[in-house]
């Protein structure tokens, strides 16, 4: 079976729903301002996955949801996430991004971090008009956590002595905090009980850890073709991933160094004998292996849901994490 096939299966068991929340991402992504439609229009239509819009979908419908808001809560997660994926790239100083040439380096970095601003600003003129306070907060919360997040992923840089505890804090605040927001969002929406709304917000922080987990794993491991990025990118910016860091932790003396002195000075970087080195120490295994409890964990979090389609298309979802190559 392809790599594909479970991510389309799941997709279509919210088909309909999604072609609404692409409705809504083009109608509202309009400008009178030529430059922000343009940009806008080309980072949105760069496709991925759109894991956080379709996560909920699934969460809203997993809760017996019946109404129509959860499409332009799906478009919301969307836009606060392509406006961090525009900033992101502007920090990251990436030029590749889902296989395209990203928005920084076609227009330069000053537009890109604007339109990520309007990104920002229109996401939360939607929110105001979904008129739910609650949702408002929880994603509020979660902007500013994925901010601080950044920053946290900033300082790290070129840090050797980065731990797998301050590891853990960044990719819970960067990357974990959305789908959980995604998932709990959605359960707010649904009227959900506090115990579930609660398992929902946990599914999402356990998928949303190991999505991260595996991305770094493929850093060291994926193809360029496959991920829409080159390989060892984050490596090449002198990010302590966790694959560098238990290498550092777990592998031999010689091997410790090479990556210390990889993540200090990575203009210096020997690309092939820095992978060699993770490979070694085991630490892609042992990556995988913290994927795959984060990923069992998302699944229990989700047992009292009632069975549907939608439950097991969640399950589908966090098994898919972690087995795939992109």
């Amino acid at each position: 079976m392809s790599q594909a096939n479970p991510l389309k299966r799941i997709y279509q068991t919210v088909e309909q729903d999604f072609s609404g929340v692409n409705d809504q991402i083009i109608s509202q992504l309009h400008s009178d301002v030529s430059l922000v439609d343009k940009i806008s229009h080309y980072i949105t239509e760069a496709g991925g996955k759109r894991l956080r819009p379709l996560l909920v979908l699934l969460s809203a419908k997993a809760c017996q949801y019946k109404q129509q808001d959860h499409i332009p809560l799906a478009a919301i997660i969307e836009f606060l996430h392509t406006a961090t994926l525009l900033h992101d790239d502007v920090v990251d100083t990436s030029n590749l991004r889902r296989g395209r040439a990203t928005a920084n380096a076609i227009w330069g970095n000053a537009p890109s971090v604007l339109v990520g601003d309007f990104l920002y600003s229109r996401a939360f003129q939607m929110m105001v008009k979904l008129g739910n306070m609650q949702i408002m907060q929880v994603l509020a919360d979660a902007t500013n956590v994925i901010a601080e997040g950044e920053v946290m992923q900033l300082m790290n840089i070129g840090n050797s002595a980065t731990t797998e505890a301050d590891y853990f804090e960044v990719i819970r605040c960067k990357t974990a905090m959305l789908f959980e927001a995604s998932s709990q969002t959605a359960a707010i929406l649904a009227n959900s009980s506090t115990e579930q709304e609660n398992n929902l917000r946990q599914y999402g922080y356990h998928l949303g850890m190991a999505f991260q987990l595996i991305d770094d794993v493929l850093d060291f491991q994926g193809s360029a073709e496959e991920m829409g990025k080159n390989v060892g990118d984050d490596l090449a910016e002198g990010k302590p991933t966790l694959p560098l860091i238990h290498t550092i932790e777990a592998g031999s003396i010689n091997d410790a160094e090479l990556v210390k002195e990889a993540i200090e000075n990575p203009s210096q970087l020997d690309l092939k004998a820095v992978i060699s080195a993770v490979k070694r120490s085991g630490a892609l295994d042992y990556t995988q292996s913290l994927a795959e409890q984060q990923a069992d964990l998302a699944i229990k979090c989700i047992a009292d849901l009632p069975e549907s389609e939608h439950k097991q298309a969640m399950i589908e979802l966090a098994h898919f994490s972690v087995n795939r190559n992109h």
